[in-house]
């Protein structure tokens, strides 16, 4: 049964957004951001913080964000809080209340016009409650979300584009979010009142990336661990990657179905755990690894996205407050004996993390760049660099 939250009810006066699901369902609210309309996976995150991050996270490609903290925009937008550039992330996102006026010292600028800036879309004054009750009782729908200053839609033709989308599943986005050629990467962490440091240019072990849709806190961990890095293409062949001389080759975050990216990263993967080269795989990347180990993955009934996720690491017990963001998941009921299962999620038991037998490769479904713990998870990135030389 449809939420009355979320009915095809007659537009209401002021009305200039709609949020139109593929069951027929439309939730009215006040358009901000570009004008026009776009197709995605709605879902939901619920972190408190971190908006123009998850809004600029490639993972987030083809998707509609329905943030559940109701005060979004509230500390404006930077120039420092981007998780990527030019890069498609989120097609759009829903939220609560009305965005105010920034109120932070780092602000730049107002969230509505960075949001136009973008080219994103995005609806205020929605029953986000409900929007996200109907993702968790029925799973991630398809939609269309859509701004007209003019409160003009076309309701019919807006569903019937949102059941006509394919959806997630199948939907190989790494192509369309990767970077288009090879680059060392320059950057290191962030630090208030310095802004990002520089990646020393001393001798270091060499990490070459595999950019699926990379988020560049990665990149800039993996320096501030002991890394120099060089980011290629998500269609970089194991040839060009042994040619740069690797001490170690990273697997990034990305969107899509990892089954779909999987048709030519897998392949490549397979290629240097063969050649026992040290590889670390992050939610994407972590997925293509099990994959490439002979594991498979699994399209979730509504994904895990926030910044308050508890993971139980399986060899000591200790428990980890991470940031997740992904709908697919290694399925952990069919692990090949050449992989074991290192971390795992206590709100459903789903994989967190592996490690392929015998050889130097893990990865993690979770993003330790984030630190929501704030720094429960950095010992990755030493593990990993420690694994080099």
């Amino acid at each position: 049964m449809a939420d009355p939250a979320l009915s095809h009810a007659p537009k209401p006066d002021g009305a200039t957004g709609v949020l139109v699901l593929a069951d027929g369902s439309v939730a009215w609210g006040r358009g901000f951001g570009a004008t026009g309309s776009a197709v995605g996976e709605v879902c939901f995150n619920t972190a408190m913080t971190g908006y123009q991050e998850v809004m600029t996270d490639p993972s987030y490609a083809g998707q509609v964000v329905t943030f559940t903290f109701p005060h979004i925009g509230n500390v404006g937008t930077n120039g420092e809080d981007m998780e990527s550039h030019d890069v498609p992330g989120a097609v759009g996102c829903v939220v609560r209340e009305d965005v105010t006026d920034p109120a932070n010292f780092r602000s730049a600028g107002h969230f509505t016009k960075w949001m136009e800036k973008l080219g994103k879309i995005a609806i205020a004054g929605l029953d986000t409650r409900a929007l996200t009750r109907r993702i968790r009782m029925s799973g991630a729908p398809n939609a269309v979300i859509a701004h007209d200053p003019k409160g003009e839609f076309d309701i019919p033709a807006l569903i019937e584009r949102a059941r006509s989308w394919p959806g997630l599943e199948g939907m190989d986005l790494a192509r369309v979010v990767t970077r288009d050629g090879q680059e060392a990467w320059e950057g290191s962490v962030w630090k208030l009142g310095e802004g990002f440091g520089r990646s020393p240019h001393d001798k270091r072990p060499h990490v070459v990336a595999i950019d699926y849709g990379a988020k560049d806190n990665i990149f800039r961990n993996l320096v501030k661990a002991g890394a120099s890095v060089t980011v290629v293409p998500a269609q970089t062949s194991w040839e060009t990657i042994l040619e740069l001389k690797p001490d170690g080759v990273f697997l990034s975050n990305g969107p899509g179905d990892p089954a779909a990216t999987g048709a030519y990263a897998v392949p490549v993967i397979q290629k240097l755990l063969e050649a026992d080269v040290p590889t670390f795989g992050i939610c994407l990347g972590h997925q293509m690894l099990g994959l490439a180990a002979g594991a498979r993955t699994t399209k979730m009934h509504q994904g895990h996205r926030g910044a308050n996720h508890p993971v139980k690491r399986m060899a000591d017990g200790v428990v980890e407050i991470t940031s997740m963001n992904h709908g697919f998941a290694v399925d952990n009921t069919a692990l090949p004996d050449s992989v074991e299962e290192t971390h795992v999620s206590l709100f459903d038991g789903s994989n967190c993390g592996i490690a392929v037998k015998g050889k130097r490769a893990f990865g993690v479904q979770y993003h330790p760049e984030a630190s929501p713990g704030p720094q429960d998870s950095f010992y990755l990135f030493e593990k990993f660099v420690g694994m080099l030389g």
